[in-house]
């Protein structure tokens, strides 16, 4: 009999931690890259802050989230950047008919936001993502043919744009992230946060509502134009 890969009994908890629907929700919520108290966790999956806080401390111990706490206040986020690239991910599998249709029209201008620009952890996702992408890869920044990679003109891009690439980090340059509205891959890794975390910075997007979603402001229009040749009127 051969021996049973060790890892398997850690792949089964980890499994068993993402099994359940209201761990789920939290964890697809904490998506936007935002810590979040379990209050408002509790509101956004619907149940009982008793009943979060019991599976955030599953969520804690299993080493996908991690707590801060200010004064009384209780935060948690994911403990690193693996550990919403696997919530993604798992996310980005669920067949577009799985989700459910809206049921008012504020659910419905709610969902056309995020299909138009949110926030995917720490990179821009929806049509504002992949415009963002496209315009990489069409002015030779970036390559897909080849898994994706930025080229050296792209790396000298950030330098130009003055936006801090951090070099030391264990993550990738740059990672596909299936993006679950579009179904293409958009930009994520070491350059898809740094464009984002600018473009919230420099004032190009700004967040609307208490979920994921984003639009370019003024200055994002002009910004876009300039250093991408993104026609912001495309994303509507």
């Amino acid at each position: 009999m051969t021996e049973r890969d060790p890892r398997a009994a850690h792949l089964a908890q980890l499994a068993s931690l993402l099994a359940d629907e209201t761990r789920a929700a939290c964890l697809l919520a904490l998506l936007d890259g935002r810590a979040w108290t379990a209050g408002e966790l509790a509101r956004h999956a619907g149940v009982a802050a008793s009943t979060v806080s019991e599976h955030l401390g599953k969520l804690v111990a299993g080493g996908l989230l991690v707590e801060e706490r200010q004064g009384r206040h209780r935060y948690v986020r994911f403990a690193d950047a693996r550990a919403a690239q696997l919530v993604e991910d798992l996310a980005a599998q669920v067949a577009p008919q799985a989700v459910v249709r809206p049921r008012s029209l504020r659910q419905s201008s709610a969902g056309s936001a995020m299909a138009r620009g949110r926030t995917c952890y720490d990179h821009l996702a929806g049509r504002l993502g992949i415009a963002v992408t496209d315009a990489f890869t069409a002015r030779g920044l970036l390559r897909q043919d080849t898994g994706f990679a930025l080229t050296d003109a792209g790396v000298a891009w950030f330098d130009s744009a003055g936006i801090r690439l951090d070099r030391a980090s264990r993550r990738p340059l740059a990672r596909a992230c299936l993006d679950w509205t579009e179904r293409r891959p958009h930009l994520a890794g070491v350059a898809g946060a740094a464009v984002c975390r600018h473009a919230l910075d420099a004032g190009w997007c700004v967040r609307i509502g208490s979920e994921r979603a984003v639009k370019v402001t003024a200055a994002g229009e002009q910004a876009l134009a300039e250093l991408l040749g993104i026609e912001v009127t495309t994303l509507h």
